[in-house]
């Protein structure tokens, strides 16, 4: 399925992922390149990246389970 993804589309500037933090914890993110999110582990959040942007909103996060 990744192969179906454009490449552009993949990628996260490094220096925004130097930038970006967790809305609720402040924390560090961490980039999952296959699932195309940015993971807050503070806050058990996985936050979804849609065309190469960050959707940094709590309701649209998807809750990390154990």
């Amino acid at each position: 399925m990744a192969e179906d993804i454009p490449v552009e589309a993949t990628r996260i500037d490094p220096k925004l992922l130097e930038i970006l933090v967790c809305p609720l914890t402040k924390g560090r993110l961490d980039y999952d390149v296959e699932r195309q999110e940015l993971i807050s582990r503070q806050a058990k959040l996985a936050y979804p990246i849609r065309d190469g942007i960050p959707i940094m909103l709590p309701e649209e996060a998807r809750p990390l389970t154990d």
